[in-house]
């Protein structure tokens, strides 16, 4: 996206074409080992894209870990790590200081970095490799102080105050305590950028707060049944969402669509997302690795409830809507394919009453 506004198709045809072209000729003169992962395509694109509209800064979110990854190819002005938990564990190691470690490969010498990292093991390993490159270190927990005023219709209103600025009444539109945590870290980025030169006021980051989008993060798509979208792809995740669920939906009846990956931790999962619902639908993306609804079935715990098996997410989702009274939730979590797929479908299976409501949700208005 440059501007809020996602690449023209054409464009994305044309500098992805380039890429592939570039890979092969160095593929055919032996001067790269093996072909790019379909990742790091997408990855050198969007750095060519970026760079042929000459954008004056890029906002880049690692893929996987952090050391490795092929965004980390880059200075950053500023570095990001938000709170670590245990994902992706087969690459980046089984334990949270392992993980941590791998996240801290974005730390560069001399350079800021921003860390919101809650566990005490994950908060040493990044205090150390901060210190081993002479990289300032902002860890928002010593240097924030958090006022929640409120909470409305799951968003949270508070009072910030950060390395000596005071910011009142911030309400960003993204649901869920833990998105105050987040806004903290972009908050401190923000400053430090500030600090280096870059003309960002204390309006501006309140107007960036207050403009945020997390597509497929507790959004809601839909209204009378509230119907609301998750990735959750793994138990950090899940955890957030159940805790969301239980404050803000108590009493509701809540119908939940899931789907996972099959190299994901299911049954973690299903042991924190299942309890908050009356009825479950397992449904599988089109993907490789996607999990089928049995597989599913067979990876979790479903005491007492009762379970669909429905192989297409939109037939979940029709499922759903069929069953469900205006004052209902459905919760469709899990991977963010199923997301993809919810969206894809939402248009053609929502009824009438709702469907405008989903389509302005959809253009981000």
């Amino acid at each position: 996206r440059i501007n809020g506004e996602e690449i023209p198709d054409d464009d994305l045809a044309c500098v992805f074409t380039e890429v592939w072209e570039c890979v092969e000729r160095l593929l055919d003169a032996k001067t790269l080992a093996s072909r790019p992962s379909f990742f790091e395509y997408l990855t050198a694109a969007a750095f060519l894209h970026f760079a042929r509209a000459k954008v004056d800064f890029a906002v880049l979110e690692v893929g996987l870990g952090g050391r490795l990854d092929s965004t980390n190819v880059t200075e950053p002005r500023v570095a990001v790590i938000t709170n670590i938990a245990l994902d992706h564990q087969e690459i980046l190691g089984s334990t949270i200081p392992a993980i941590a470690a791998e996240k801290a490969g974005v730390i560069k010498p001399g350079r800021p970095v921003v860390s919101s990292c809650e566990d005490p093991q994950a908060r040493e390993v990044i205090r150390r490799r901060a210190a081993e490159l002479a990289a300032p270190l902002i860890e928002t927990s010593a240097s924030a102080e958090v006022t929640i005023l409120r909470s409305l219709d799951g968003k949270c209103e508070f009072d910030l105050e950060i390395n000596g600025e005071v910011f009142a009444g911030l309400i960003p539109p993204l649901m869920g305590r833990f998105q105050v945590k987040n806004a903290v870290a972009a908050v401190a980025a923000a400053q430090q950028l500030a600090r280096q030169g870059w003309k960002i006021s204390p309006a501006a980051i309140r107007d960036g707060l207050a403009g945020a989008r997390w597509p497929g993060r507790l959004e809601i798509v839909a209204e009378q049944p509230l119907v609301v979208l998750d990735g959750a792809h793994n138990p950090a995740a899940a955890r957030v969402v159940a805790e969301f669920a239980r404050e803000q939906w108590p009493g509701k009846h809540l119908r939940l669509i899931y789907a996972s990956m099959r190299d994901k931790a299911m049954g973690e999962i299903g042991g924190l997302l299942f309890p908050l619902a009356e009825k479950i639908y397992l449904t599988s993306p089109n993907q490789a690795r996607a999990a089928t609804p049995e597989e599913i079935l067979a990876a979790t715990r479903v005491l007492s409830k009762e379970v669909v098996l429905e192989p297409e997410p939109a037939r979940a989702l029709e499922a759903a809507l069929r069953e469900s009274g205006p004052d209902d939730v459905i919760l469709a979590a899990g991977s963010l394919f199923l997301v993809g797929e919810i969206k894809q479908a939402l248009p053609s299976v929502l009824p009438d009453n709702v469907r405008l409501a989903a389509q302005a949700a959809l253009e981000g208005h």
